[in-house]
């Protein structure tokens, strides 16, 4: 049985830069990104603020939306975020898991 997972977008401030990533734990993830080893790039460009957060039963679908989104051009990415948090306010503190 596989374990749920969560899709999530970081940005560096509103309308900056934006990385997507994917985890089974969100929470340790974004603690991960916050001290600067979540990855690369999220520490080089400052990208820490949790903007967009979906979760999913299996995490076999949360990695199939990540996939799909980050073909996705930065446009509908900035639509997708604003549709639920249109000032791309930090949701990190909101989480339940």
């Amino acid at each position: 049985m596989s374990q749920g997972g969560y899709l999530y977008i970081l940005a560096n401030r509103y309308r900056g830069t934006m990385y997507t990533g994917v985890t089974a734990d969100i929470a340790a993830r974004m603690m991960q990104h916050r001290d600067g080893t979540g990855s690369q790039f999220a520490s080089k460009y400052g990208v820490s603020r949790l903007v967009h957060v979906e979760h999913f039963e299996r995490i076999e679908d949360a990695i199939a939306r990540e996939k799909a989104i980050k073909k996705w051009r930065r446009d509908w990415k900035i639509e997708l975020i604003e549709r639920g948090n249109p000032d791309w306010a930090d949701l990190f503190d909101t989480l339940n898991c």
